[in-house]
């Protein structure tokens, strides 16, 4: 496979679902990585690796108008400052493929870049989740998801158990990522402050 930074640009997108994100740089990204890859190891769990780079996602949208949706969040990112958001303990979301993840701390900050980011998308796309809603998001990391089970549960928080899940988020970007085969790939990356669009 390509580096992602070679991958080349997406199509016209009609009725695919995008995911509005920022991707998490290192030391947050390396730390979540080793996790995911002793998950893989110990349990076999590696559908999270769909999504190769860890991220936090604001909104799973299908646009309806994508260049200005993309003009909107590079707005965004233009005059948003980074900021630094937290972690802590371990989460789960229950169900016949529970989610297990790192719970990330709304702050200010979060919130706010959350609601202008889900104000900019909601006229440029015809369907969004509604776990984005305000009063629904719960921000955070997976780490397993889809090929789990709730007889793995168990052993599997109990492995997760004595590992670290303070860590702080250094949130600099947005990023849509857009599915490519098995994967989810970034299209587009804004750089927060900077003006700039990187691929």
């Amino acid at each position: 496979m390509p580096p992602l930074a070679a991958l080349p640009p997406f199509p016209l997108l009609f009725h695919v679902m995008l995911a509005i994100t920022s991707l998490l740089p290192s030391p947050a990204s390396d730390h979540i990585n080793t996790l995911i890859k002793s998950l893989e190891t110990e349990f076999g769990l590696t559908d999270v690796q769909a999504t190769p780079e860890p991220h936090l996602t604001y909104q799973i949208v299908e646009p309806a108008d994508f260049e200005t949706l993309k003009d909107a969040l590079h707005k965004i990112a233009r005059t948003t400052k980074p900021f630094i958001a937290h972690t802590t303990g371990l989460g789960m979301f229950p169900g016949d493929n529970p989610v297990i993840h790192i719970p990330v701390l709304r702050s200010d900050d979060l919130n706010l870049l959350h609601h202008r980011v889900l104000q900019a998308a909601a006229p440029l796309c015809s369907r969004t989740d509604k776990f984005s809603a305000p009063d629904l998001w719960l921000p955070h990391v997976s780490l397993a998801l889809h090929d789990t089970t709730p007889e793995l549960l168990g052993p599997v928080l109990r492995f997760l158990n004595n590992q670290t899940f303070n860590l702080e988020l250094d949130i600099n970007n947005l990023t849509i990522l857009r599915p490519a085969g098995n994967l989810f790939v970034r299209e587009v990356v804004f750089e927060f402050g900077s003006g700039e669009m990187v691929r």
